[in-house]
Parts: C-alpha cells; structure tokens; sequence
C-alpha cells in the first residue's frame, strides 16, 4: 500500500484509505502528515524533558497546535506546507536540544523521532514512506488503536486551543498534557490499560480546552443569543466565509466595512451569527448553503470568492477553484493563501475584497430564516421554562444530535430521525450534524423550539453544561439519570476530542454513527461498550423504539 490513513468517518471500506484519501488527499500528503505527526512526537519527548525541570517552550506549544491542526481532515493538502512546516519543525527540535543542553538537562538515549536528520526534500519524502513512520509502524493492534485515538483527541484539541490563541487565551496545563501524551504515545513500555487511562485523561483536557474556548469566544464577542438568520441573498457583491475561526471572521467584516462587500457564513460559520458582537455589522448578511460537503455546488452559485478558515476543504470544480481563498492551517494547491498576524497587526484581507467587488452578486438558493443562539448561558436563561415543561410532561425527552455532518448517503437517516420524533422530544444540537434538519418545521413546545442549536462543533462543550446543570435543577445523582438520549453523527477528529470529553464526564450509552471508527480495534471497542455503552445506530424505526421504550 502507498499509505494508510483511517482516521475519519469515510476511511475506505470501513477500514482504511490505501491508495488516494476518500477526502482527496494524495498518498504524498498523507505520508508528509505521518511524518509532521512523528516529528512533532519527537519534539514532545524534548519539551517532556525541560518540563520535568520546570522548563516550558511557548514557540514550540503554538507550533504543536498548529502542527496538529494541519493534519486534520479535509483541512491542507498542499504538500509544500508540510515539507516547509517538517522543515521548521527539525529546526524547532535543534533549537531545543541546545536550550536542554545549556540548562544542564542530560539528553540521554532518544527515540528516533528526536533524533533522524533530513536535509532535503527528496529525503523528507523517504522518511515520509519508510516503515519507522504512520499508524502501521506499531504493530500491536490494540496499542495502535489506544495510540490513534488519543493522538486524533490531541488533533480536535489543537483546533479548538488554536482558536482560543487567535484571541489571547491559552492554557499551560493543556500543553502540558498535549506534550505529555504525545510523547506518551512513542512510549512501548507502557500497557493497553496504561493507555486506556490516558485517553480518559484526554476527555479531560477536552473539557478544559472546550472550557477555554468558550471563554475566549463569549469573552470577545459576548454570549450567543437566540437568533433569526437570514438564508436568502441581497444583489451586492459578497464573500462567503467558511469554517470556525471567529477571529477571522471579526477582521474580514472590519475591513469589508463601507466597501459595499457583503460577507456570509458557510457551514461551520453559521454560529457566528448568534454573538451579539458581530451584529453591528449591517453587511453581516446571512448564511449561504448547507454543510461542507455540499461545496462543489454551492460555491459554484454563489458567484463571489470564498475564504476558508479552517477544515472542511474538498477539492473544487474548476468554475470555482480561482475564486477560492485559505488562510491559518489551511491549504490546497492553486489556492490563494492569506498570511498569518504579523506584530499584532490584523491579516490582510485586502485581495479577497477586490476580488469580490469584480464579481456578481450570490445567485439565490433558498428563501427564509433559521433560528439559533441556544448555547449554553441562553439554555440557562430559559432553565425555568424548560423545567417546567419536563415537570408537566409537555417534554419528555431531550436528543442530543450533535456532531458532523458527511456524503455518506445513509447519513439521511439523521433526517428521517428527526422528522419522526414525537412532537413532545426536543433536539439539541452543536456542530455541522444540525444541517440535516434545522430547516425542517418541527415547530415548538410552549414557545422552546424543538430543535436548540448551541453552535459550533466545539460549542458541544454547551451542551454538556445544559446537561450538568439539569441534574443539579432535578437534583439527581448521575448525569445519566436525565432524560436525555445521545445520538451523535461524527466524521472528524474534532468530533473524537467531544466524544472523549463526554466520556470523562460520565455520559453513557453514546449511540455514534453513521458508522463506528475504524480506528477502533475488536478489543478497544469491547471496552468502551462495556464501561460506556457506547453503539452504533440501527434503523430509525428500530432505534426510536429502543429510546422511546
């Protein structure tokens, strides 16, 4: 096989891409991801050591996250970047070593992720390609497992803490454990167990790094509130916005102003307009499209050019591709990239402005509105009203339905779900999962509408709270207790860190689909079923039997 990849939902056959990613990277690319992945192990193992004597490495903590977040899905396929970010990763290394060095700190024996040397690229891609590198160079089926899930938490993590960055929030006890478990991951002597308690730990982190972006978020940009966006089309020229970085988006409407440059969300981005903040910007115009996967044709009518902020990319129709812009950790090739802050100064957005004033306005797609805003300071504000209902039996279950959304056709099964639901269930839902069924008209109970949507991917950390502090409103003694069903879609590595993170926080019987990751070995999937309930779906009518029974 030229490479191996399983870490998403769509992995080939249920168990693994082997030739070309389902999402359109090239063997090249995965390899060079592989290789980024390894060399940022080798680069953890370093910082372990300066840690142990109370030595931190800020310049090598960012370009973890970044580093990380590269590799996700569906978010860089430009191999130029990683063999320019593998590059400045070894320089990183060295830079550490002589910092170890001059701190009196012994190096001792280290792992080859520490240690290999490249000079050029023609060996960046041998090393790429060799067997020392990638999810096959363990050999233990479980530990692979274990090993997977952890680092593929780490990646969800590095997303969401990059984000928090962008707006002056971080954390060191959550590099810390990043550090720590990806050099733990290189580490033989450790037992499945070892690393079974160490994926529990990365939930952990999940929840403080959710925790810290959604302090970042409300903190700049106030609390989301319940919010009536437009889904329609205005005649100026535009720009469509997709993905989930707040800060970006906060820029590009700064210096769209009085330009006479509509800007709209995409995807991931529709949650923006839920934060008081952005709505002083009457240019704000409303949300075009659906989830990502829906690109190719959506991006087509649009007419104007878009920008990507993060994942998900997919690779364009050629009417488009000249129109399509990245910046942050993004990237694929032919595509105009936007570059990072520099002294503090907010990124230039100016190309992509001009190039939407050459260009017609957005061809309509659909007419009317969407309701949003129910994270979880909104859902608290309601808790009264809500309680009330749950008390009087005019709701009897709440589903969570958060998550991704994908192409697999059988994801029309979380349609269909929803459309059977009986009229006195609620949804609560975070992530792109919403776009199967946030525009149907399921109406409401007592003014509560019956579909709550908290936000973003990361904004599931709202929906755990609304959980926690409905056990403490009913005063009961376990989370589990509430009556609430968990039936969550997934696709991404973001989705993995909300897993683990709901996991630590001891919610049970997770129902997850479309399909259960294939990174999960037979054993590993034997543990999380007996200590956590969790399974895969089955057919809408038989899983509403089994919640509704």
């Amino acid at each position: 096989m030229s490479m191996f990849c399983y870490q998403c939902q769509e992995a080939a056959k249920g168990k693994g891409c082997l030739i070309r990613g389902v999402c359109g990277k090239t063997e090249k690319v995965a390899n060079l991801q592989d290789l980024m992945i390894y060399t940022l192990k080798g680069i953890a193992i370093l910082q372990q050591k300066g840690l142990e004597k109370g030595i931190r490495f800020p310049k090598a903590n960012h370009f973890m996250l970044n580093g990380l977040f590269m590799t996700i899905t569906n978010t860089n396929f430009n191999e130029s970047d990683f063999i320019k970010k593998i590059k400045e990763a070894l320089s990183l290394r060295e830079e550490i070593k002589e910092q170890l060095i001059g701190a009196g700190i012994e190096l001792g024996k280290l792992d080859d992720a520490s240690t290999f040397t490249i000079e050029t690229d023609s060996e960046i891609y041998a090393k790429a390609e060799s067997n020392e590198v990638g999810i096959l160079a363990t050999e233990n089926e479980d530990v692979r497992s274990l090993r997977e899930l952890i680092t593929y938490g780490l990646k969800g993590m590095a997303a969401y803490a990059e984000h928090a960055l962008a707006l002056g929030k971080e954390n060191d006890d959550i590099y810390d454990f990043m550090v720590k478990a990806l050099a733990t991951t290189l580490n033989d002597t450790l037992s499945v167990e070892d690393l079974i308690a160490l994926t529990m730990e990365t939930g952990k982190f999940g929840v403080e790094t959710m925790a810290l972006l959604d302090a970042a978020n409300t903190g700049a940009y106030g609390n989301p509130e319940i919010t009536e966006v437009n889904i329609g089309t205005r005649n100026n020229p535009a720009i469509l916005i997709s993905g989930h970085d707040l800060k970006d988006l906060e820029e590009l409407l700064e210096q769209t102003k009085d330009t006479g440059v509509d800007v709209y969300t995409h995807g991931e981005m529709l949650p923006a307009h839920y934060y008081p903040f952005f709505k002083k910007y009457p240019h704000f115009v409303g949300n075009y499209g659906n989830a990502w996967w829906k690109q190719n044709e959506e991006f087509e009518s649009f007419n104007g050019p878009i920008l990507f902020t993060t994942n998900c990319i997919i690779p364009p129709k050629e009417s488009y591709a000249d129109r399509v812009y990245t910046t942050g950790a993004t990237g694929y090739p032919g595509f105009k990239h936007i570059e990072e802050r520099k002294d503090d100064k907010p990124k230039d957005f100016s190309q992509i402005i001009e190039h939407a004033k050459k260009l017609p306005a957005p061809k309509e797609i659909e007419k009317g509105k969407i309701v949003g805003g129910f994270a979880h300071a909104q859902v608290l504000a309601l808790a009264d009203k809500i309680v009330e209902a749950v008390k009087s039996g005019a709701i009897k279950k709440f589903f969570v339905m958060a998550g991704c959304d994908g192409r697999m056709k059988s994801r029309s099964y979380y349609t269909e779900f929803a459309k059977k639901l009986p009229k006195d269930t609620v949804i609560l839902t975070a992530g792109c999962a919403k776009y199967r069924y946030n525009k149907l008209n399921l109406g409401d109970i007592n003014g509560i509408p019956r579909v709550l949507d908290a936000g973003q991917c990361n904004d599931s950390y709202s929906l755990a709270v609304i959980a926690l502090k409905l056990k403490e409103v009913f005063q009961l003694n376990d989370i589990n207790e509430l009556p609430i069903v968990y039936n969550i879609a997934w696709y991404e590595q973001k989705a993995v860190i909300v897993l683990l993170a709901l996991l630590y926080l001891g919610v049970k019987n997770i129902h997850l689909g479309p399909t259960l990751p294939a990174f999960l070995s037979p054993n590993v999937a034997k543990v999380l079923v007996e200590n956590f309930g969790i399974t895969g779906i089955g057919t809408v009518d038989e899983d509403l039997e089994k919640f509704l029974g």
